[in-house]
């Protein structure tokens, strides 16, 4: 007689687990609050949709936080396994100049979905939309409407704590804390920074990226983009150093950042470039023969001395470790994804409920970290295949 197993939450993890699952050992319903599953699926999708990261195995598991806890799930389903089961739906890919992987131009996320959602269909997953987890009834499950359900296996696959428009609200937090099962606050991770601009200087550049820099806090260092706003910085170059900003800004302390404008260059590279240059006066040298941008030489500019801006040595060190204070995270709500949730000394190696047997959680709901580029995406479709390859393999427990 196959088990049952009531999955709550169409997201990511929950996709990847109902595809990978075997319907032959396991009746499988999926129980989803929207009206449709994968809504943050589809609005990640909006700012450029890559689905993961080409990077080989051991710098790819370098980028979490902590390190070790996804390398088992990266092990048993790593990106080429993901670029071959979307191959199997029919969805092709590529990989991109930046090394992250796309679908190949034309295919769309709702696409992608419909073909994943078809894929669990045809093996007879049932789909129960509009179907709102609220707790639990003995060892019942609760929904906002109809009857408890019961089921041989639970996974929860609800989400992280931002993009509420989605329905990944984190409201599920004390539920489970009521349960006694150890949970941590939400912070925002890959979000917007808040910075003190001043005035003239955000109305100008307001919107304009700082490209090819890298960007530092403590020892760790971060090549990409930021782009000014309104509010501070936002971009991949310093979404990946949240994990070292957040718990100083959740301590009340401001933080201050380094940004690399040339990271090609060395210090006394950049000085020995300035000394032998024959453009007629400093800005023009910086423009033509460093070719730092128009926000570059502003920032200099207001954040310098006319003397320190006058001597090289000075100038190249600005250049290679320019200043910014941050003082606050953006919103939760408006964060790209999420720290916090269920602590990961709640679960064991199967990502199980320690005090709730045959119950487990995956996704963006434990308390993990990754930068944007394909990481988070990578780790939640790991985590359910690797959690239906173990189910799959063994039986014994249940």
């Amino acid at each position: 007689m196959k088990k049952s197993i009531a999955l709550i939450g169409g997201g990511p993890a929950g996709l990847a687990f109902a595809s990978c699952i075997d319907t032959e050992k396991y009746d499988v319903t999926i129980y989803e609050k929207n009206k449709a599953v994968g809504r943050k699926f589809l609005v990640a999708g909006d700012g450029g949709f890559n689905l993961t990261h080409s990077e080989d195995l051991p710098q790819f598991v370098e980028r979490y936080t902590p390190t070790d806890f996804l390398v088992s799930s990266l092990k048993h389903f790593c990106n080429t396994d993901t670029r071959t089961w979307l191959k199997g739906l029919g969805i092709e890919t590529f990989i991109g100049s930046s090394k992250r992987i796309y679908p190949i131009q034309g295919i769309k996320p709702i696409q992608v979905i419909n073909a994943i959602v078809d894929d669990i269909k045809s093996k007879g997953i049932k789909l129960e939309l509009n179907k709102v987890w609220t707790g639990w009834n003995n060892d019942k499950l609760t929904f906002e409407s109809g009857e408890p359900i019961q089921a041989d296996i639970v996974i929860f696959a609800l989400g992280g704590g931002s993009w509420k428009v989605t329905g990944s609200d984190g409201n599920w937090l004390d539920t489970f804390e009521q349960q006694g099962i150890k949970t941590i606050p939400f912070s925002p991770a890959n979000c917007a920074y808040a910075i003190k601009w001043n005035e003239k200087f955000k109305q100008r550049f307001e919107g304009t990226p700082l490209k090819n820099i890298a960007v530092s806090f403590g020892s760790k260092t971060q090549k990409g983009e930021l782009v000014i706003t309104s509010f501070g910085v936002e971009g991949n170059a310093i979404y990946a150093l949240s994990p070292e900003i957040q718990p100083e800004l959740n301590k009340g302390n401001s933080v201050e950042i380094t940004i690399d404008f040339k990271p090609v260059f060395s210090e006394s590279e950049i000085i020995s470039k300035i000394e032998v240059s024959t453009f007629k006066n400093r800005t023009e040298t910086l423009k033509r023969g460093l070719k730092l941008s128009k926000v570059q030489l502003e920032l200099l500019k207001t954040r310098l001395t006319k003397e320190q801006y006058m001597s090289n040595k000075q100038l190249a060190h600005f250049i290679k470790e320019f200043p910014l204070v941050v003082n606050a995270a953006a919103d939760l709500d408006e964060a790209i994804s999420t720290t916090g949730g269920i602590a990961l000394k709640a679960i064991n190696d199967n990502f199980e409920l320690i005090d709730k047997k045959s119950t487990y959680c995956i996704g963006e709901m434990l308390d993990w970290n990754a930068p944007t580029g394909g990481y988070l995406l990578q780790a939640c479709f790991s985590m359910g295949a690797r959690l239906a390859g173990r189910l799959n393999t063994s039986l014994a427990s249940y």
